[in-house]
């Protein structure tokens, strides 16, 4: 079964909280966000390890083992945009489909105890970077090919979101 894919701007949610997972980024210090990432992070074991790890719950969403694959990709994603950022005056990001990439790469396929640990290390490294941004540092901007502007913040507040819907969309 083939989900319609994600046509949502998701960002707004740097600017105001998400009515569905509660996250709300005024009230995210950047210097929380590591720590929420990491922590979130090591939840995903014990989600992956469930009989039902790998069904979808309906026509509509992804199983918790795609939304774990998903999320460990979009780790992947913006640690490579963090970098960027800091490399260049305002880069141009490199286009990422989340939805070709969750078909390409099979998520709903892939091992789900090695998609924890991934997951785990790869948000553990992402964590770490946004934490060792000075807070000098944090207003550099990087901009997708939509035309979205990112600063390192509000890339660290997207990142920190990603985490906490998708563990309340596997609730």
């Amino acid at each position: 079964m083939v989900i319609r894919p994600d046509g949502k701007d998701w960002t707004w949610v740097v600017e105001r909280a998400c009515a569905d997972c509660g996250f709300d980024p005024g009230a995210m210090p950047y210097d929380h966000i590591p720590g929420l990432v990491r922590s979130s992070s090591e939840r995903w074991p014990a989600v992956l390890s469930r009989d039902d790890a790998a069904l979808r719950p309906n026509d509509a969403s992804w199983s918790a083992l795609e939304y774990a694959a998903h999320l460990r990709d979009v780790a992947r994603v913006c640690q490579a945009r963090l970098e960027s950022m800091l490399a260049q005056d305002d880069p141009p990001f490199e286009d990422w489909d989340q939805d070709a990439a969750a078909v390409d790469d099979a998520y709903g396929d892939q091992d789900p105890a090695t998609v924890a640990r991934e997951l785990t290390e790869v948000s553990g490294r992402a964590a770490q970077a946004f934490a060792g941004v000075p807070v000098a540092l944090r207003s550099r901007s990087g901009r997708r090919g939509d035309g979205a502007r990112f600063t390192v913040g509000t890339l660290a507040l997207y990142f920190a979101h990603e985490h906490v819907h998708h563990l309340w969309d596997v609730r």
